[in-house]
């Protein structure tokens, strides 16, 4: 279970708080105007913010004491995160290591070809498109074995069918492997992919 509790991040003009659980295994999208912290929610998360009070922990563990290394957190972010000098194969095994098995190649086809990208495995990043980037880096995000994932905004720069198709993806895949979701969201037809659905701001 993840519990956020009685989080905080306060700076001279803003103040954000949190107070939820979320079951492992659950997907929660997450909806609020611009400026209502939906992405300083999962960067607290992953470590990359940290709060002025309250805890955030995992499986009864708190995560505040670790470093963004140590968290059992996978991230997608908005700027897609990828490494230019290595080929979209090299960019989704990195960091994998011995986890790098023949199942795991396996279900990195299975999903390249799901999310329509089976063709560009061989390219560099430089030579894709904002939505294959974006379904690159949804690859890898959702393949890593962290059980906890984080997606800001994953199907931004998709066509309404792949972003239909990509969606459908990751809530099977997410499924699959008993996988807990964050996914942060403008998109209203998004909400059918979560078991919960928080607007934050209001």
């Amino acid at each position: 279970m993840l519990e956020v509790s009685q989080v905080r991040i306060a700076r001279e003009d803003w103040a954000l708080d949190y107070d939820f659980q979320l079951e492992r295994g659950a997907i929660l999208t997450l909806q609020g105007r611009s400026g209502a912290g939906k992405t300083t929610l999962l960067m607290l998360l992953a470590g990359f913010e940290t709060p002025d009070r309250g805890d955030i922990r995992w499986q009864g563990r708190s995560l505040l004491p670790l470093a963004v290394a140590q968290r059992p957190v996978s991230m997608l972010f908005q700027d897609h995160n990828l490494f230019e000098h290595v080929s979209v194969w090299r960019n989704l095994g990195l960091g994998m290591g011995r986890q790098r098995t023949a199942a795991w190649e396996q279900a990195l086809r299975d999903g390249a070809e799901a999310l329509g990208i089976e063709t560009l495995l061989a390219r560099m990043p430089a030579t894709l498109s904002g939505g294959q980037r974006q379904r690159v880096a949804l690859l890898r995000t959702l393949l890593r074995p962290e059980p906890l994932v984080l997606l800001d905004e994953p199907f931004a720069e998709l066509d309404p069918q792949t972003h239909a198709l990509a969606g459908q993806w990751v809530r099977d895949t997410a499924r699959a492997a008993g996988k807990t979701v964050l996914l942060v969201t403008h998109h209203a037809q998004d909400v059918a992919l979560g078991d919960r659905n928080q607007v934050l701001g209001d």
